[in-house]
């Protein structure tokens, strides 16, 4: 993680949080991260079985040229990516689990820039994940986007972030081993490819 919104808004979600897997939805207060707004999203379940957008700042919105609240999450991503996304956002939730990507935005007339894009679970009143809290933020300053929308987002890499950001322990992955064994085979893959990105990472510090 190395784009300060994305930095910023992760010890946010740690600090609200406290000793709790997730926060509530209902103590995320804009006026605490005020800084943060325009890049932020809330996604929701929908009774529809898919994920969309509740809430999307407008540094997002700009960024894709149109208004995403109501959207559907995966629309944002390549063809070939959507049910990949969705399983995985709805993984963030089911298993209380933040994730990072890196993705690679390409435009309507082909310029190429570098996002992170930061997924983590919010709980409703009643105890249910249904709800997260995200930022997409570019790597680097592109004079081209404000003025040029994306098309869409490409997923380069995505990981795990553990509860503690920089405190990878074995023990918190294992529980993560045992729900990949119990899901669909795509979703699967998708869990065990972040797994290991984790590991690799945390090996390599």
């Amino acid at each position: 993680m190395r784009v300060q919104t994305t930095i910023e808004i992760f010890e946010y979600w740690n600090r609200i949080r406290g000793a709790a897997d997730a926060p509530l939805k209902a103590q995320v207060e804009p006026s605490a991260v005020p800084h943060l707004l325009q890049s932020l999203f809330i996604l929701e379940t929908r009774e529809e079985g898919n994920i969309g957008f509740r809430l999307a700042g407008t540094r997002i919105c700009d960024l894709f040229g149109r208004d995403l609240r109501g959207a559907r999450f995966s629309s944002l991503w390549a063809n070939g990516q959507h049910a990949d996304i969705e399983r995985t956002a709805m993984g963030v939730m089911d298993h209380v689990l933040p994730a990072l990507f890196n993705a690679t935005g390409y435009s309507t007339v082909g310029h190429q820039a570098s996002f992170e894009i930061i997924m983590m679970p919010l709980r409703s009143p009643g105890g249910t994940c249904d709800r997260l809290l995200g930022a997409i933020a570019p790597t680097a300053a592109a004079s081209w986007l404000e003025i040029v929308p994306l098309e869409f987002l490409a997923l380069d890499r995505s990981r795990l972030l553990p509860g503690k950001f920089g405190n990878a322990e074995a023990a918190e992955l294992r529980p993560i081993n045992e729900i990949v064994a119990a899901k669909s085979p795509g979703f699967g893959q998708v869990m065990r490819r972040m797994v290991s990105q984790l590991l690799t990472s945390a090996e390599a510090r």
